[in-house]
């Protein structure tokens, strides 16, 4: 594999697994009695830099052209996928700091930050319509987010 490619995947690979990491804090806390809630906001930035790192990798030494991004994000859904997941955390990104939760309310900020949902669908998404072939890896992550994301919502349905 070429040097520029690996480096791509494994930022971008990485990135996922924080991702699912992520999401999996609330029922790690839940099943275990584990609290890593305020491990949760370094997970959720470390995971935008490797993100964005991913993104760069793939700009400036892959394509190495912004008229061709745009042409790629039209053409590749896996691309466009890719491309919506990250633009779906920069705001998540921005507001990851105190004083963002003071000025929106914490219920703003806690609906604002939904967006890691679609956000990390899209992102299992990237990663599947982007291997050649089957492979197994890409399922496997796709199933646990979903699966995370189920729990979750029937979770939010069962509460008073």
């Amino acid at each position: 594999m070429e040097p520029i490619n690996e480096l791509e995947r494994e930022y971008g690979e990485t990135a996922l697994l924080l991702l699912i990491a992520g999401l999996a804090v609330t029922p790690i806390r839940i099943w275990s009695g584990v609290n890593l809630i305020k491990y949760r906001r370094a997970i959720g930035l470390t995971t935008f830099f490797l993100v964005l790192a991913h993104f760069l990798v793939w700009v400036v030494l892959d394509v190495q052209s912004l008229g061709r991004v745009w042409e790629e994000v039209v053409k590749r859904p896996y691309v466009t996928v890719g491309m919506a997941a990250f633009v779906l955390l920069i705001p998540l990104a921005v507001t990851s700091n105190n004083l963002s939760i003071r000025k929106l309310g914490a219920s703003g900020w806690r609906k604002l930050h939904r967006l890691t949902y679609p956000a990390v669908v899209l992102a299992g998404l990237h990663y599947l319509w982007l291997v050649k072939g089957f492979q197994i890896e890409p399922v496997i992550y796709l199933a646990v987010i979903l699966s995370l994301l189920v729990m979750r919502f029937l979770r939010s349905r069962s509460r008073p």
